[in-house]
């Protein structure tokens, strides 16, 4: 991270410098770490360049010119997602910085990054990369301007962006750059994204043409027939060429990359990460130390919720790692000065997801299905509880280890299917409380997540809650809830606040949503219909209705009472009034139902 580093190794120069909006944090739950680890074990020299003062491309000329490209990304997290709340305010904190201190990063830093890269060296090869840019690589809506943008390819100007995880894509321009190619040859690479120049008339074999930017800017029509085939395109294995384009320009997205083997992640997840913040930071890194002694099992979420950007990024495609592997990183974890005894996490983006996926992999290669939960659980999906149970029951069992939690969320449809499972979760993986995702309680805006219905909620808390009382202990779900999503107005929010006043819950903060780059959740917020039915929904627009909103979840504080009476009044349920700010009812006899359903500060 440091030239004197460089120097130490007897480097006379580096091959590629890895630009991040995140302190560098050696740990496999930070993306340029594993991006960094990859490259070094394909032979290639790296150098992090993280969190530079973007005012100058000083920074830029740290290590020298980097012999292949500079790698570019915001962070973890967008970082306009980084820097705003849902209402627009600024965050006072940055979980991703030492100190959790803000403003370290600039808006829109991905544009920024490239831009200073392209300015200190200009002959360099750009290439652009992580979740700002996977999420914003063709026409999509930015919230925060209120505009529809173009992609960030051209705006930052990148000769190239990667987009989803990454790892293999990064490596095969790295090899071949090195052996000579030019940038411009680049263009056959999975999950990546390039530019034709404006006298280049791309000839893509079978590529779906989405509508362009000038056309999506200015028909919603258009933009919602951009977003249902860019979402029906997101099966790796069947998956066309998309072109979409802009002006003179055409912008070219190839196929996902396919998905990793279990030996693959293997061998990414076994490389000599230190699992540290890099030594020159003198603060604590919030985002570390939450996921210090954490293991991820496996990536990819086959879920489906149209609020989130898993599909986009990661893929529906489960890629887990072996049992040794897992096993082995355990142990790792147990040697090192200072571990306790206890794992705060064995999961991934979905705690219950490890090896399961489908049945009938020839069926796969042709399905275009968003979800395999939804509407209704597909009867070729495997499903089975088994290894991870077995993997569990072995990481507890390790000499030095007292406790493995279970903290990724629990999908609870996938849950119901093997009770053993919950049995073992309740009795040995939760730490007192468990959080889960109903999200909501309406029917109608829960079709429009694509989630399972409040009934699967109340199921499973029974089962958990039994499993937990045989196992002789007092454990409750931590319930998550959103407000203002798409489809849901006062009426639908008044309906969650009986619910959580019948059941005693007590939400102390909000999950509010934010309308994310290129979700379909996203596109319902923008153009008021349904993108896959073209069915019109109700959106609430305004801070003053999001506002009355977010106080129906909250009914039970007294500075919420006025709102909550407006609210109840506007939604046509006056009669609701007493029942919601009556004191003393509805409450649940247990106090574990009243703790706090809070929630990641992102959706």
């Amino acid at each position: 991270m440091t030239p004197e580093e460089v120097r130490e190794r007897g480097w006379d120069c580096v091959d590629v410098v890895l630009v991040t909006g995140d302190a560098y944090v050696d740990h496999p739950s930070f993306a340029m770490a594993v991006i960094g680890r990859v490259l070094e074990a394909a032979g290639f020299r790296v150098a992090i360049l993280s969190q530079p003062d973007w005012r100058s491309c000083r920074p830029w000329r740290r290590f020298g010119e980097p012999r292949l490209f500079f790698g570019v990304s915001a962070g973890n997290v967008d970082s306009l997602i980084n820097h705003y709340t849902a209402a627009k305010k600024i965050r006072t904190g940055d979980d991703y910085t030492p100190g959790g201190r803000p403003g370290r990063r600039p808006d829109r830093a991905t544009l920024v990054y490239c831009q200073r890269a392209r300015e200190a060296y200009p002959g360099t090869a750009v290439i652009a990369g992580g979740v700002e840019a996977s999420m914003r690589r063709l026409t999509h809506y930015d919230y925060w301007s209120d505009t529809v943008r173009g992609s960030i390819l051209l705006d930052s100007k990148a000769d190239l962006l990667v987009y989803g995880m990454g790892e293999s894509a990064v490596v095969e321009i790295a090899k071949r750059l090195a052996s000579g190619e030019s940038i411009r040859r680049l263009r056959d690479i999975r999950g990546t994204v390039y530019a034709a120049g404006a006298s280049e008339k791309p000839d893509v074999p079978d590529a779906v043409h989405l509508p362009s930017f000038e056309e999506v800017r200015s028909s919603k029509e258009s933009f919602l027939a951009a977003t249902r085939w860019l979402h029906r395109e997101t099966n790796p294995f069947n998956a066309k060429p998309a072109i979409q384009r802009h002006g003179d320009r055409a912008v070219i997205q190839n196929p996902p990359a396919l998905p990793l083997t279990s030996l693959e992640m293997d061998r990414i997840y076994g490389l000599p990460y230190v699992r540290r913040p890099h030594p020159a930071y003198q603060s604590a890194i919030p985002a570390f130390e939450m996921i210090r002694d954490s293991i991820t099992l496996h990536r990819g979420c086959f879920g489906g919720c149209n609020f989130c950007s898993l599909t986009l990024h990661q893929g529906s495609v489960i890629q887990s790692r072996s049992e040794e592997s897992v096993l082995r990183e355990i142990e790792k974890i147990v040697s090192q000065p200072g571990f306790k005894g206890i794992l705060s996490d064995l999961g991934g983006p979905t705690a219950n997801m490890y090896a399961m996926g489908c049945k009938d992999s020839g069926l796969q290669s042709l399905c275009r299905r968003q979800s395999c939960l939804h509407p209704v659980l597909c009867r070729r999906l495997r499903t089975g509880h088994e290894p991870l149970l077995r993997l569990l029951r072995k990481a507890r069992q390790l000499s030095g280890v007292r406790k493995v939690l279970v903290a990724s969320g629990i999908r609870m449809d996938l849950a119901l299917c093997c009770p053993e499972y919950i049995r073992e979760l309740a009795a040995h993986h939760t730490g007192g409380h468990l959080k889960v995702a109903p999200e909501h309680v309406s029917s109608g805006v829960l079709e429009l997540m694509r989630k399972p219905e409040a009934e699967v909620f109340l199921r499973f808390r029974e089962c958990f809650e039994a499993a937990s009382r045989q196992a002789g202990k007092e454990q409750y779900l931590v319930p998550y809830f959103i407000s203002g999503h798409p489809g849901s107005d006062l009426e639908s929010m008044a309906e969650l606040a009986l619910f959580l006043k019948s059941h005693g819950y007590r939400p102390l903060q909000v999950m509010d949503f934010i309308p994310a780059p290129m979700e379909i959740s996203t596109a319902m917020y923008y153009t008021g219909k349904d993108p896959m039915t073209g069915r019109p929904v109700y959106v609430a627009r305004g801070e003053s209705e999001r506002r009355l909103q977010r106080a129906l979840l909250q009914y039970f504080k007294p500075e919420n009472r006025n709102r909550v009476i407006a609210a109840l009044k506007k939604a046509g349920k006056p009669d609701l009034t007493e029942v919601l700010l009556r004191r003393g009812e509805g409450r649940s006899k247990s106090r574990g139902r009243r703790i706090s359903a809070s929630t990641d500060p992102f959706p």
